[in-house]
């Protein structure tokens, strides 16, 4: 007779299922990203919409969300680990005047249209002006300075909408093509890559990350895998209080992830022993990825997946040139939609600013426009960028987090929600 541990799992396995099978009949997929945060959303105790967000959801007939609703979102950022699950995270997201710079979160709303039949719905022109209408009403009211949105139907038309500000100073208006910094929806690239890596035979998910990087002074039990699902304990740098007048003061200065690291804190758990959301994590995956890959991490991003997938407005900002001029990134310093926003630009091309972009590295360090997420959603959950079984493990991984993080399962660098009812594969990003 199996274990009551085991037949847990074997629920939770069961129960992720319904995201295999979402697999099988990936649908509509969709890239959103904003130009800031919407402090008055904060003060009404509603979600603020995210600055990237790339998702996929099945197909089901269904109704687009009417104009008066908000998006819908996932629960409140949480940590949970042992032996005490009640412990106030240190890393929980506050609203956009957090003390962190780049506070990103697994867990914030995705919007999106859904028809029933493909985009046929949304062919006319009255319908595709009806939904630049209800983006219009819904940047308005959130007070968000721009937003892109791209959707692609299960047959392969798209609707791209944009509306607001890309340059609130310059007038410089959001278009289809505008990138953004797209914050923690770089985890899907980086997770990607490792995972590729596993593939290619020069990663094992469950060897010890220092047996590829001995040099670290972290916990010599922690593994690939739970850098991946944000198992390993190891403490955000990012919500260290001494790291923000260092980015700030010096906005144009780069940073390498060396240097991040001396911003982590004392562990919140031992190995395998809780969750808790940590860029850690993601900034030691690309040091990993580099030492494994043999080559920095953008070069290792363009072969595999930016080049072959036509991702052409998608770049990584610590290595590459900036090409065409990004979305600037804003914060507010006072509730309300009559709040001036902040310019957090350093003139470098580089958005929202340098420190905070080369201090993220592999934990955020990406930029692009909703048009390339959309894509890269559709391949990378479609089942075209990696081999089925690094896809399933991925997913089925949130079994194992399960225990620690019911309502909000977090697989290997995905997140798994229900997102009006429907399983939807994705992640969603915070800047500021």
């Amino acid at each position: 007779m199996a274990s009551l541990p085991q037949r847990r799992m074997t629920t939770r396995r069961a129960r992720l299922s319904r995201w295999l099978v979402a697999l099988s009949g990936l649908g509509l997929a969709f890239g959103l990203v904003v130009s800031g945060p919407a402090r008055s959303l904060q003060q009404a105790g509603a979600p603020a919409p995210v600055p990237g967000a790339v998702g996929a959801v099945a197909p089901k007939a269904s109704q687009p969300p009417e104009a008066s609703q908000p998006p819908a979102a996932s629960p409140s950022p949480e940590a949970s680990h042992e032996p005490n699950p009640s412990r106030t995270p240190a890393g929980s997201l506050a609203p956009s005047t957090a003390p962190s710079p780049l506070a990103s979160s697994p867990t914030a709303p995705m919007a999106t249209a859904r028809p029933s039949r493909g985009g046929d719905r949304f062919a006319t022109p009255e319908s595709r002006r009806a939904l630049q209408a209800r983006l219009d009403d819904l940047r308005e009211r959130y007070a968000i300075p721009g937003i892109s949105v791209t959707i692609i139907f299960p047959d392969g038309t798209r609707w791209v909408g944009s509306s607001g500000l890309a340059d609130v100073k310059a007038g410089r208006q959001v278009t289809p093509t505008t990138k953004f910094a797209v914050a923690s929806v770089s985890k899907t690239f980086t997770a990607a890559l490792i995972m590729a890596l596993e593939e290619d035979g020069k990663v094992a998910l469950d060897a010890t990350v220092r047996s590829y990087l001995p040099e670290l002074a972290i916990d010599p039990a922690i593994t690939v895998r739970q850098l991946l699902d944000h198992t390993s304990g190891l403490n955000d740098f990012f919500f260290d209080r001494r790291i923000d007048k260092t980015l700030l003061s010096q906005p144009a200065r780069r940073w390498d992830p060396a240097e991040s690291l001396t911003y982590v804190g004392k562990p919140y758990f031992k190995p395998g022993r809780g969750w808790h959301y940590s860029n850690t994590n993601y900034l030691v995956l690309g040091m990993l990825a580099e030492r494994a890959g043999g080559a920095p991490l953008s070069d290792q991003l363009h072969e595999r997946f930016l080049g072959p997938l036509g991702l052409a407005e998608t770049s990584y900002q610590p290595s590459d040139e900036p090409a065409d001029p990004l979305a600037h990134g804003y914060r507010f310093a006072s509730p309300g939609r009559t709040a001036r926003p902040i310019d957090l630009s350093d003139g470098s091309g580089i958005a929202p600013f340098t420190s905070v972009v080369t201090a993220a590295a592999g934990a955020g360090g990406i930029a692009s426009n909703s048009q390339d997420l959309a894509v890269w959603t559709r391949q990378l959950y479609g089942g075209h960028v990696l081999e089925p079984a690094s896809l399933q493990a991925m997913i089925l991984d949130a079994a194992s987090t399960a225990r620690f993080r019911p309502r909000l399962p977090y697989g290997l660098g995905v997140q798994l929600i229900d997102f009006a009812g429907e399983p939807s594969l994705g992640h969603s990003g915070r800047l500021l």
